[in-house]
């Protein structure tokens, strides 16, 4: 069964498009979904058609900020039946962790990793798709959004330094610098927002307690009846972490709350092992990074954890038949970026 998330995901999808002239119906049509499921906000449709349908949306309308247009209007409300507790929470810390602790009656697609670095502190998103894919519309929406979230909370008091991105800038940044009016850092080794720790700490002047309390009790209750799938969350943080350099089965079990024992029995009764959500991941971010041309491939293997690249080399051939400069220069050669069809068969 298809991984599933809420139709408001795609909040303001119609309204842009609109506003484009762009008619959304083929690109619908394509990935299997339609007007009526997007005005439903609460109904559950497939990840890989949301992130696709952005994708699609964008080259058919020639709309390179198509995700991020999305996000310029989103407003707490459009969190669902998270967004009350959101909205009484004291700091911007505690927002955030309740966004990362209720993420899947959101968004089960988005990873979420709070990384403090003495006073700086990196908000890291991906999202994470069941079948390798372009995100890049996708992850411009999320780290939108959750810029928005931010400045909800925080209001004027929101600086942050800077927002990251993996891929390259588009050919008009306006609306980039409108909508987050700091430093653009593309071409970066993480999708996120950079700000200081300081304001993780400040207080929402609008937080009622009382209200928080009655709000975290109903979403507690809605997670009792629908919890995240594990192997899924393995896979984000993962996602998450290993370019990092921290992806290990521990570091991966404490993300989970639990010891490597249970992690590693809780894998085998899903017929899974770690190592191969490891791999599955590499596969995925592997193509990513390629078609990123400020990275060297010295500088991809070590994001994917390899020491050497010889070693990298070696698995890459392995996986996909051919060296990874073979692979990258085909790509340039044929003009194209990645897509859900150019992915490179596992060799056998």
């Amino acid at each position: 069964m298809p991984k599933l998330v809420r139709a408001a995901v795609l909040t303001n999808y119609l309204e842009v498009t609109q506003y484009l002239g762009f008619n959304p119906r083929d690109v619908l049509a394509g990935v299997g979904l339609s007007k009526a499921q997007l005005q439903a906000p609460e109904q559950r449709i497939a990840i890989d058609a949301a992130v696709r349908l952005l994708e699609d949306s964008a080259a058919a309308s020639g709309c390179q900020n198509f995700g991020l247009s999305m996000a310029e209007s989103r407003q707490l409300s459009d969190f669902g039946v998270v967004s009350l507790l959101l909205s009484h929470q004291r700091t911007l810390r505690e927002a955030l962790q309740v966004v990362v602790h209720y993420r899947h009656l959101m968004n089960d697609s988005l990873a979420i990793f709070i990384e403090e670095a003495g006073k700086m502190v990196i908000i890291r998103e991906e999202v994470v798709t069941e079948s390798p894919m372009p995100s890049r519309q996708a992850i411009e929406l999320a780290i939108g959004v959750m810029f928005r979230l931010c400045a909800a909370v925080l209001g004027t008091h929101w600086r942050p330094y800077s927002v990251n991105f993996t891929h390259q800038p588009p050919d008009d940044l306006h609306l980039h610098r409108r909508l987050f009016g700091c430093t653009l850092e593309f071409g970066s080794e993480f999708n996120g927002i950079v700000c200081s720790n300081a304001s993780l700490d400040m207080t929402n002047p609008h937080a009622d307690p009382a209200m928080a309390r009655y709000a975290q009790s109903y979403l507690d209750s809605l997670l009792g009846h629908e919890g995240p799938s594990m192997l899924f969350e393995v896979r984000k943080a993962i996602y998450l972490l290993l370019p990092m350099g921290r992806a290990t089965i521990e570091q991966i079990a404490q993300t989970q709350g639990m010891n490597v024992r249970t992690l590693q029995r809780r894998l085998k009764d899903d017929g899974c092992a770690f190592n191969d959500l490891i791999n599955d991941v590499r596969r995925d971010l592997v193509l990513r990074y390629l078609d990123n041309p400020n990275y060297s491939l010295g500088r991809i293997a070590d994001m994917l954890g390899y020491s050497m690249a010889s070693s990298f080399t070696r698995w890459f051939i392995t996986q996909f038949g051919m060296p990874p400069a073979t692979w990258r220069s085909t790509q340039k050669q044929a003009g194209g970026k990645l897509s859900s069809d150019s992915t490179p068969p596992r060799s056998s």
